[in-house]
């Protein structure tokens, strides 16, 4: 019997799987234990707080150990992560969430005793995203596309899975990414990046894409199966936000404008 538990800790919406034999028996975000929303702030130095709960709920559920566990799978590889010097506070602190994550092993060895630090296998960002779509679907081929703000070192994985083994075919590198101009959005309108982009996207359905001109032009698939963002003046489209709940025709349709353009996007890739 083969016990994995997946991990999901660098970013945001912490949580914890277990998959007994190739079949899920439990799966748990850290929010529904701790009653914080996304489990925690999706900055680089909250990323030690590992969603412990989940995983003892998981194990429990099982009625697992933490010795019992064969291999844990945390859902990011430091080593693919850009090269970081002495000073952890450098490019806005990922030097320390890179830290964190390489300290994986020892955090959740202390947290669950009895589980062998040994047993972590980091597994690349998007790599887990996209397992986590095709393993958990019903076909050995497909393709696959997993688009978000950042992984290691880019924003974008393209592939095919041929009889349950993924082929990557094209990613997009860091700084470019899709994800990240929708978190600059946020911002601007005065909502938190990375936490409330769902309120961008309903506030999209109540504009039109004027911006669309623009948005075409500072961000394009580059003919090779990915994409290039330019740096957006965000006010020469719409002032800044308040992030109150506020429905500012100009703000609305910054948002629709967005939301079209990266619908776009997908689609060209997708073709």
């Amino acid at each position: 019997m083969a016990t994995v538990l997946g991990i999901n800790a660098v970013f945001h919406d912490s949580s914890a799987a277990l998959v007994i034999d190739g079949e899920i028996v439990a799966a748990a975000e850290e929010e529904r234990f701790t009653r914080r929303k996304h489990a925690k702030e999706a900055v680089p130095f909250s990323a030690w707080e590992l969603p412990i709960e989940s995983a003892r709920w998981c194990l429990a559920y099982a009625g697992l150990k933490p010795e019992d566990v064969d291999i844990v799978a945390y859902s990011y590889d430091p080593e693919l992560a850009p090269a970081t010097g002495h000073d952890v506070t450098a490019e806005k602190w990922e030097g320390l969430r890179t830290l964190f994550a390489r300290r994986a092993p020892l955090f959740l060895a202390t947290a669950l005793p009895g589980l062998d630090g040994a047993r972590v296998r980091f597994v690349p960002h998007h790599v887990a995203h996209a397992a986590s779509a095709y393993l958990a679907g019903p076909h050995r081929s497909c393709a696959l596309m997993v688009l978000d703000g950042r992984g290691e070192a880019s924003s974008y994985l393209a592939g095919h899975v041929v009889d349950g083994r993924l082929e990557p075919l094209a990613r997009v590198a860091l700084p470019n990414s899709l994800g990240l101009v929708y978190e600059q959005l946020s911002r601007h309108l005065g909502y938190r990046a990375g936490t409330d982009e769902y309120k961008i996207m309903a506030l999209a359905s109540y504009g039109c894409p004027t911006a669309l001109d623009y948005l075409r032009e500072q961000m394009q698939t580059d003919g090779q199966g990915g994409f290039v963002t330019a740096p957006i003046d965000w006010e020469r489209l719409a002032p800044p936000g308040r992030g109150d709940g506020s429905l500012d025709p100009q703000h609305a349709n910054l948002a629709a404008s967005v939301q079209r353009r990266l619908e776009e996007i997908e689609l060209e890739l997708a073709a």
